[in-house]
């Protein structure tokens, strides 16, 4: 059944003044609808400005037939999904790397010695190699002179418009350029999707692993991409002790996540990748919370 909302409305501005409605009546979508949306409705609707408080009396749902668009109903909603492991206590990253250490700093039960009754908190305290998780490389990772995270602009990892290509691990490990032709990646974010995220926190995630090799990295510079990012353990063989594919990515200022996963729930294309780590100043790799942003 179709439903309408009543409601009375006070809104009060920062410079003083206000406005107040009664008896206001607006289509809506579904059963119910929070007070927060209704004061961003009409503070949108009415282009106020200078807005404070805000004030939904006597809100009542009435079973109404709609005369309008529903306030509610979206023509566009954005969907997120997560694309980062988790770090926890003792998480082994990379075989050879200490795990991260995650712990009190302060415990709520220490804190009770030092602050009122009913105000205790936690401080956490963490200690870790900045490869730890799902994480971004940037040029001072390989090269001494390269940017470091706090010179990298936030325009090169949030937002970027991208594509998923998908090279399952029980095809290839070994990804040529050839896998990566005939896709539309200039000026994007190229998440190579092979599957190895399954394998993620196992002995069988550290070893024959799928990787890049030297000539897809020269594709991909070439092509002009602007972040390439894998669902596993590293964009370069680790067999040997070259990383050709770090060298060439990193020397053109593109920069690489490792260790992502969920890109089996991405569609193709029609969506913008963030991954977005601290400010460091000397530091060239740290864990991202890396997400796609889908419209719908």
């Amino acid at each position: 059944m179709e439903k309408r909302v009543k409601f009375d409305f006070e809104i009060y501005f920062t410079n003083g003044g206000g406005i107040k409605g009664e008896d206001f009546r607006l289509d809506i979508l579904g059963e119910n609808i929070s007070d927060k949306e209704l004061a961003d409705y009409i503070v949108d609707d009415l282009r106020l400005l200078m807005v404070g408080e805000t004030k939904i009396l006597n809100k009542e749902i009435l079973n109404e037939p709609h005369k309008r668009k529903p306030i509610n109903a979206k023509v566009e909603i954005e969907t997120f999904v997560d694309l980062s492991h988790t770090i926890e206590h003792g998480l082994v990253t990379y075989k050879g790397l200490p795990a991260p250490i995650v712990c009190d700093y302060l415990s709520r039960e220490n804190s009770k010695k030092i602050y009122e009754e009913g105000t205790q908190f936690q401080i956490g305290k963490i200690e870790m190699v900045t490869n730890t998780g799902t994480y971004i490389d940037c040029p001072f990772h390989r090269y001494e002179n390269g940017k470091d995270l706090s010179e990298i602009q936030l325009d090169c990892f949030t937002d970027l418009d991208a594509i998923v290509i998908s090279i399952p691990y029980s095809k290839t490990l070994e990804i040529t350029a050839e896998y990566l032709k005939n896709y539309e990646i200039r000026n994007k974010a190229v998440l190579i999707h092979t599957g190895w995220d399954r394998h993620w926190n196992t002995d069988n995630y550290y070893e024959n692993h799928p990787y890049l090799t030297e000539c897809a990295a020269n594709y991909l510079k070439v092509c002009g991409v602007k972040l390439v990012g894998i669902d596993s353990h590293n964009i370069d063989n680790t067999t040997g002790n070259s990383r050709p594919v770090h060298t060439i990515l990193l020397g053109a200022e593109i920069l690489i996540v490792e260790h992502l996963c969920n890109l089996n729930l991405l569609p193709q294309e029609g969506f913008t990748f963030s991954a977005i780590p601290p400010k460091f100043k000397g530091v060239g790799t740290f864990p991202v919370r890396a997400m796609a942003k889908l419209k719908n």
